[in-house]
């Protein structure tokens, strides 16, 4: 049964094809939005890898610290009419919300992150060895604050960032090590910078929402320019018209995020499958 475990002292959602272990599987590294595993549709997403032959494990990245799904829930629709009063109210509950994620946000730093998913990783590699082996390495897919990480820990990073250890030979200096990853794949991803995507070291996919201010279409140009100059393999796909945080399962009405959602799914997927 799918369920939530401890590796390396953090928790993680596990989940597993049906057929597993009797099966061969590849070991598949899911980082969720900012509302964590403990959101039943990241669960859901979790899952649908899990159904495609993929071992997920999920881990908590934010180490207890998830963001409120009511401060990021996609399908909260205002009133249409407001009154003058709600107007007012909304105008507050939006500042508030706004105010809530930029302290959230302030408190998860890639100090923080990246080596707690550097101790999940280790303790992975050695729960699901066989996947791991498998797969001849570990492959990740990350969605809004977790793409970020994917593309991370896709690149080769200092051991006093990726590990958060200190320099232990000051003649020797700072010893960088990964990536850590073998292809990864992202949706919408949230507060990338351009530095982000020119340390990638390996094949990348990404999901994109057209005119999305958590990823401005400047910079992920800028980004494709590098990956192209440097040859590293991408693909790249931007859907228009639809919301961040359209990839992830939820109880959407619209056919066209439905529709997205789905290719987004199935180009992620294919991504991992070939790669």
């Amino acid at each position: 049964l799918d369920h939530s475990k401890l590796i390396s002292v953090y928790k993680v959602y596990i989940s597993k094809p049906s057929d597993y272990p009797h099966q061969p599987s590849k070991l598949l590294l899911f980082l969720s939005s900012g509302t964590g595993i403990h959101s039943k549709n990241n669960q859901l997403q979790a899952d649908k890898y899990a159904s495609e032959g993929f071992v997920v494990v999920a881990p908590d990245q934010f180490a207890g610290d998830a963001l409120s799904n009511t401060a990021t829930d996609p399908n909260a629709a205002p009133d249409a009419n407001p009154s003058m009063i709600e107007k007012v109210k909304m105008g507050f509950a939006d500042t508030a919300k706004a105010f809530m994620i930029d302290m959230w946000l302030a408190r998860q730093s890639r100090e923080k992150i990246l080596p707690l998913l550097h101790k999940v990783i280790e303790g992975a590699k050695d729960e699901f060895a066989d996947a791991v082996a498998n797969g001849d390495g570990i492959y990740a897919v990350g969605y809004c604050f977790g793409g970020k990480y994917v593309l991370l820990l896709g690149s080769e990073l200092p051991d006093t960032v990726a590990k958060g250890q200190a320099v232990k030979d000051e003649e020797q200096g700072v010893v960088k090590s990964g990536p850590q990853i073998k292809a990864g794949a992202i949706a919408h991803g949230t507060q990338i910078t351009k530095e982000d995507i020119q340390g990638l070291k390996v094949p990348v996919t990404m999901a994109c929402t057209e005119n999305d201010q958590l990823f401005p279409d400047d910079i992920r140009a800028e980004g494709q320019k590098w990956l192209v100059d440097n040859k590293v393999p991408h693909e790249i796909q931007v859907f228009p018209g639809v919301p961040h945080g359209f990839a992830v399962v939820g109880e959407y009405e619209d056919p066209k995020i439905m529709d997205a959602q789905k290719a987004a799914f199935e180009q992620m997927l294919s991504w991992l499958k070939s790669h």
